[in-house]
């Protein structure tokens, strides 16, 4: 895969995997990128200025208070000009400082002042790598957007073996050029999202809803939006805001409000994503004044709401990608099937209340994606950014 015509800065910190970063650079040259290095004093005990200016062709940047000539803020010059950033190798100092916020060299200020895809390749020793400080920022940055490119298990420095030697040059090369070649697939894409409850009035200060915040759903959004695509979320009762001005959100309350707005915009959507909890019955009348708390019982007729899942697939084309979510508490895999196959969906993402920091007011997700046509697929617990990243490279696969 090509990356040809892109801006590359290649981040290089104080490992002594910092000798394969040279031939990381290299991949990117060989395949028509442009790169520039910027590192932490560190990082030049173990590969040399010499060697990063050669490679790529440019100075570097491993000092915020040289005398840098015209360019007096280098880390805003660099986070301009980039279209990524990929630092390899990742300490647990580096990967410390990027998620608290610490910018005291010049690699953490270029992290700080970039607005473009991150990666970052960590390489420790296990022991530090399984520390809970360490997986607690990977945690934060993966939430944050930053990829994470996780290292595999084999023979360390020390001679240990575990889990933390830096991913290989040319895994980190395909792993970002697939990203750019997934950005470019989406583009001109017409996405749809829903997300978040609906609230069914009963009164003017009663509802019937439900405990979904919608981060789901805004996360799917996002990353569409990140990839490229044209996306409209039509979104329930929500404070959380989207990370991308890109994504075009329209604000609904009840499930026929969003099944009217989900008409209009679906006709031209290319991929659609339910991923809204839509409640299944509301009440047949909403009183106009509260209702007053009495001795008596209170008794509600409910009637059904629209299916909005189902309406879509009676009505899409072949050319369309219809993509439904089931939070499931019993039967989860056999409920799931029949809902995929009900509904007309091609695929349909799986949660389960039963599953520890799935669901509901979590900042996680865990989650298996069904198809019409392939054997389902199981992930394990992650951020619903990563989940997002998960469904989006499904659907991808999937197109």
């Amino acid at each position: 895969m090509s990356i040809a015509g892109k801006h590359i800065i290649v981040g290089i910190s104080g490992g002594i995997a910092a000798y394969k970063t040279l031939s990381l650079i290299r991949f990117f040259i060989q395949n028509g990128a442009e790169v520039k290095t910027v590192t932490t004093p560190n990082a030049l005990h173990f590969v040399t200025k010499l060697s990063l200016q050669t490679l790529s062709k440019n100075n570097v940047y491993d000092d915020m208070f040289a005398d840098v000539g015209e360019i007096s803020t280098a880390h805003i010059s660099l986070a301009d000009w980039a279209d990524a950033m990929i630092v390899a190798p990742a300490t647990a100092n580096i990967i410390g400082k990027f998620a608290n916020g610490i910018a005291d060299d010049a690699l953490s200020t270029t992290f700080l002042a970039l607005d473009k895809p991150v990666f970052i390749a960590p390489a420790m020793n296990s022991r530090m790598y399984d520390h809970a400080a360490v997986q607690q920022n990977l945690q934060t940055l993966a939430h944050r957007g930053v990829h994470i490119i996780e290292p595999p298990c084999g023979e360390l420095a020390c001679g240990d073996q575990g889990k933390g030697r830096m991913q290989e040059p040319e895994v980190i090369y395909e792993r970002i050029a697939g990203f750019f070649l997934s950005h470019k697939k989406f583009l001109g894409k017409k996405v749809l999202v829903t997300a978040g409850p609906t609230y069914e009035a009963i009164d003017p200060v009663r509802f019937i809803g439900n405990h979904s915040s919608g981060l789901m759903g805004i996360c799917i959004a996002d990353e569409f939006a990140n990839r490229g695509a044209d996306v409209v979320l039509v979104c329930g009762p929500s404070a959380i805001k989207s990370k991308n001005s890109a994504v075009k959100r329209i604000d609904v309350v009840s499930a026929k409000e969003m099944f009217e707005v989900c008409k209009q915009h679906f006709e031209t959507a290319d991929i659609t994503v339910c991923s809204a909890a839509v409640a299944d019955y509301a009440p047949q009348q909403i009183a106009t004044q509260k209702i007053k708390k009495s001795d008596e019982n209170l008794s509600l007729e409910l009637v059904k709401n629209p299916d909005i899942l189902k309406y879509l697939g009676e009505h899409k084309t072949p050319n369309q990608i219809l993509v439904g979510f089931a939070l499931e508490t019993e039967n989860e895999m056999q409920n799931a099937e029949n809902k995929l196959k009900s509904k007309n969906l091609d695929m349909l993402v799986l949660n389960s209340l039963n599953d520890q920091g799935a669901g509901f007011g979590h900042s996680t997700n865990k989650i298996s994606i069904m198809f019409s046509n392939q054997i389902p697929k199981h992930f394990e617990l992650k951020s619903k950014d990563a989940v997002a990243k998960d469904i989006i490279n499904e659907i991808l696969n999937y197109i």
